[in-house]
């Protein structure tokens, strides 16, 4: 909460409580309701999408280092979005967030099925080759992606050379709405599905022993991640690390419990990534650093540091 107000009384235009009781002017009613307000509220559902995504995924493939944009998820996502913000308006006269969710979500549920099918053999997930192959799939919707903007108009160019690099500006109402909506679906699906992560991660045969199905149980798990990805990637572009740190962070804190990993990540997705914003909005101040370059400039080290622990125990 404390995040989010600074985040709404920070800016060009300083707000602050007093200005709330005191009444605002209609300029500053502008900046705070249609400006700060959608940007804020995307940033913390984006944060708690993509960490609850972490956390499923982290759970399918069994593996801490499981990450939407490590292993290509949010890139292919990001293509399915390109795809249809370059090539959409040969089709339709306007582009709207619902089409690029759903092509960003498609993309991004095939790339999922598609890695889960290379990486895992008999219940096994092999760490080397996941990683392996999420870099190759980040190179693969990478160049597609450089591709399409090659086919692309100068505006579409700006947009989405500027999209790729993860930006909360000029959200709308309407986009927060949407994004909502696809999260929150996909969180509940997760959370009918916590005990079941619990048994999953013991092993296939130990889910089955429970009474769950792990067949169906891997397909619910990629399409809500899918879509969770692919709904924040359609409408602020590529944001990495978000699901690698905030999970690990969790489990160190509170066990591996997914009955309180899931909802506490979320809650502190949401609380990073509003952070995040804040200080990306500061930085560079007048001009504003790209979350997604900020993300991946702290994501980076804390997953070295990962892999060297890692490393240490082998």
């Amino acid at each position: 909460m404390i995040s989010m107000l600074l985040s709404l009384f920070s800016g060009d235009m300083s707000l602050s409580a007093w200005d709330l009781l005191a009444g605002l002017s209609p300029q500053q009613s502008l900046i705070l309701w249609e400006i700060r307000l959608p940007r804020t509220l995307m940033t913390a559902i984006v944060g708690a999408g993509l960490a609850i995504s972490g956390v499923a995924l982290q759970a399918l493939f069994r593996n801490p280092l499981a990450e939407p944009g490590l292993i290509g998820v949010s890139s292919s996502a990001a293509f399915g979005a390109v795809l249809v913000i370059v090539l959409g308006g040969v089709v339709w006269q306007d582009v709207s967030v619902w089409q690029m969710s759903l092509s960003a979500f498609i993309a991004a549920a095939l790339s999922t099925a598609l890695l889960y099918s290379i990486a895992t053999r008999n219940g096994h997930t092999d760490v080397a080759l996941m990683l392996l192959a999420g870099v190759a799939f980040n190179a693969v919707a990478g160049a597609l992606t450089q591709l399409l903007i090659t086919f692309s108009d100068d505006s579409q160019l700006r947009s989405v050379l500027f999209w790729m690099m993860g930006s909360f500006a000029n959200l709308s109402w309407a986009s927060v709405g949407i994004v909502l909506s696809l999260v929150l679906v996909s969180l509940i699906g997760l959370w009918r599905l916590v005990k079941p992560m619990n048994a999953f991660v013991l092993g296939e045969n130990v889910c089955i022993q429970m009474g769950y199905e792990p067949k169906w149980f891997k397909w619910q798990v990629m399409g809500f991640s899918a879509l969770m990805v692919g709904a924040a990637v359609s409408v602020v572009g590529v944001i990495g690390f978000v699901g690698l740190v905030v999970p690990h962070i969790m489990r160190l804190l509170i066990g591996s419990d997914h009955r309180l990993v899931l909802p506490l990540s979320a809650l502190a997705g949401a609380i990073l990534l509003v952070v995040a914003d804040l200080f990306a909005r500061q930085i560079l101040y007048p001009a504003e650093l790209p979350i997604g370059l900020l993300m991946a400039l702290l994501g980076g080290p804390f997953f070295l540091m990962l892999l060297l622990n890692k490393r240490r125990r082998i």
